[in-house]
């Protein structure tokens, strides 16, 4: 069952399930619910007033200066970042569209005040490293070594491995929140960046080139990788790919420490080519094998890329019908000259940026055009954002938007100056489908339609409601595990029940006091108890994620926009939020709405109460499904 709609007035669930409920009876006769519900999505036309040539798809010469319009100004500041503000608009309308394109591709934030650099809770500590892969690992260490993660096992007494076991526990849950910490910085980052290609593109090779915290376990490594893809993510491929591959993020994701001489371990081999430069079908499975011993002895050492060369196989490869003594940069660089691999990292720029499908013949010649510039990836961008084929119809409002995507574009529609902590950014994403840090699997998010069905488009509005009606019962998922186990040991613990019984997960308070006469349990360590310590010691060394809640003001809004009847209203917030053109009945239904709650169409008669009716009319518009698209 999707979720229900949140909605603090019964008359915005009857206008949202009017207009929903028809798309649906239209979708209906097409097929399942999810397939039309994205076709609806995507039929959806450009907004009213615009005309483009049809011949414009698939054609990549540039758009003149006499065809640059306030909406293709619009188009582009929506595409390049997230959302398409009134002064985003402004900026780029000023300029001819070549130099629009220029800037947006070759300004980069390096060093920009506005963005200043993350900064760590000091939690990771040396004696850490090298982290082992599992509780089991540290333990088997603890007892062969006499210490594991720099604690010392105890002497004597009971649970002797019990403090390396709560270390061991603590960095997964230390790391882990400092991971979210991360990402919400990076959220930040997205809505204040003067530079939101940057911030676009760090976002799709983030999606390219997934790792995440489930295995990588090191929020360092993640931040280590993320400025790689803001270093690189609009130069040149090549640098790029290789600083990805010798990335301890990537080593450590893919299991490089098991790629050893003689022993070739295939997971990154196979990725790079599968996912990462070619596509399936482009090599096979001898290639892979090969490209696997140039790549043994990459690993690294703590936040360092090392080659052991002990552990490198120096023999002779053959690889992608080239032989030779190859290390990993030598197998990179052949899998570059194969034709494919331009034509497929074009194509997916291409499809994250203007529209999918595109034509085989398109796509070859977006490879040739990234290949002929020696995979600069800026020439590339300037090509696609710059051409014809980039304003027509097909790619106009037709795109729908991931949930991190949508997520900063509501906040900077809604002319917000930082990201709310409620409702918590990482929770919403993840809820949407898309946490930073956490892509389901090393090919990353699968996007496009798949980031709507019924149930989350739903969820989407429910989102801009807790945006601006913040849940007054909202509890910080950062300092609030969501494990029902870790609460119940920890009431347990705090009720006065010894360990070995507060750690038996159906202890419940009749029992303490049997329990408690009954004598400790003799063991090396508890598990259990170690996650419950773990979580404690990590809240103790995590800063907070600041918790405050969006500073909107809709109504500086119309007072600046000078508008004077309901109907003004409406017809300002749907475009100001909408990339395509609404239901034709939407307008009709909003005015009306606005007007009753109102209690007036004269703006300045609700000037001291307009607020909340605002906060509803936009709740609504951000609810439809023409707002999922850019």
């Amino acid at each position: 069952m999707p979720p229900m709609w949140k909605s603090a007035c019964p008359d915005n669930a009857a206008i949202v399930a009017r207009h929903v409920t028809a798309g649906a009876t239209r979708r209906r006769a097409l097929g399942t619910a999810v397939g039309l519900l994205a076709a609806t999505l995507l039929a959806a036309p450009v907004r009213a007033g615009e005309t483009t040539p049809v011949h414009w798809a698939g054609d990549l010469s540039p758009i003149s200066a006499a065809d640059w319009t306030p909406a293709r100004a619009r188009h582009l500041a929506a595409r390049s970042g997230f959302g398409a503000t009134p002064a985003d608009i402004a900026r780029l309308r000023a300029l001819t569209p070549r130099e629009a394109v220029r800037t947006l591709v070759h300004d980069r934030g390096a060093g920009d005040p506005a963005l200043p650099p993350f900064e760590p809770s000091g939690v990771h500590d040396p004696g850490l490293e090298p982290f082992p892969p599992s509780r089991p690992a540290t333990t088997r260490l603890a007892k062969a070594q006499g210490e594991a993660l720099g604690i010392k096992v105890k002497p004597a007494g009971n649970r002797r491995l019990q403090p390396v076991v709560n270390r061991f526990f603590y960095w997964l849950r230390a790391s882990s929140l400092e991971t979210d910490r991360l990402a919400y910085w990076w959220a930040g980052r997205m809505l204040r960046s003067p530079h939101p290609l940057q911030e676009k593109m760090a976002l799709f090779w983030h999606g390219h080139f997934a790792v995440s915290e489930s295995k990588v376990r090191d929020y360092r490594k993640h931040q280590q990788l993320l400025e790689v893809f803001h270093r690189h993510g609009t130069g040149n491929f090549r640098d790029l790919l290789i600083a990805v591959a010798q990335s301890p993020a990537m080593l450590s994701f893919l299991d490089a420490g098991v790629n050893v001489k003689g022993r070739p371990n295939e997971n990154f081999a196979r990725e790079i080519m599968e996912l990462f430069t070619m596509g399936v079908g482009n090599y096979g499975e001898h290639d892979i094998r090969e490209a696997a011993r140039a790549f043994t002895g990459w690993n690294y050492r703590d936040l360092a890329f090392v080659i052991n060369a002990a552990q490198h196989d120096d023999g002779e490869k053959t690889v992608l019908g080239r032989t030779g003594r190859f290390d990993g940069v030598a197998v990179i660089d052949i899998i570059l000259q194969q034709p494919v691999t331009a034509e497929y990292i074009a194509a997916k720029i291409y499809r994250h940026l203007v529209r999918d499908p595109l034509s085989p013949e398109l796509q070859t010649r977006l490879g040739d055009v990234f290949r002929d510039s020696g995979y600069d990836i800026g020439a590339l961008l300037e090509a696609m954002l710059l051409s014809k084929d980039f304003y027509a119809a097909p790619s106009m409002a037709s795109r729908i938007e991931s949930p991190v995507e949508m997520v900063i574009a509501t906040y900077r529609l809604l002319g917000l100056a930082r990201v709310p902590g409620n409702p918590d950014f990482n929770e919403v994403t993840g809820e949407l489908g898309q946490r930073l840090f956490r892509p389901p699997t090393v090919a990353g998010w699968p996007g496009g339609r798949a980031w709507i069905t019924p149930g989350l488009l739903l969820a989407r509005g429910n989102f801009v409601y807790d945006v601006l009606f913040p849940d007054i019962n909202f509890i910080p998922h950062d300092r609030f595990p969501r494990d029902a186990r870790i609460r119940g040991v920890n009431d347990r613990i705090a009720e006065g029940l010894e360990i070995s019984r507060a750690t038996i997960p159906d202890m419940d308070a009749s029992m303490m006091s049997m329990a408690n006469v009954m004598a400790d349990r003799d063991e090396d360590f508890n598990t259990r108890y170690g996650s419950y310590k773990g979580w404690q010691m990590a809240i103790q060394r995590v800063k907070p994620i600041p918790r405050h809640t969006a500073s909107v003001d809709l109504s500086a809004l119309v007072r600046d926009a000078g508008l004077t009847t309901a109907g003004e209203v409406v017809d300002f917030f749907l475009e100001r939020l909408l990339s395509a053109q609404a239901d034709p009945g939407l307008r009709d239904d909003l005015v009306a709405f606005l007007t009753a709650e109102l209690g007036t169409a004269e703006i300045a008669r609700a000037d001291s109460y307009m607020e909340e009716p605002l906060r509803l009319l936009v709740h609504l518009v951000m609810s439809t499904p023409e707002y999922q698209l850019s």
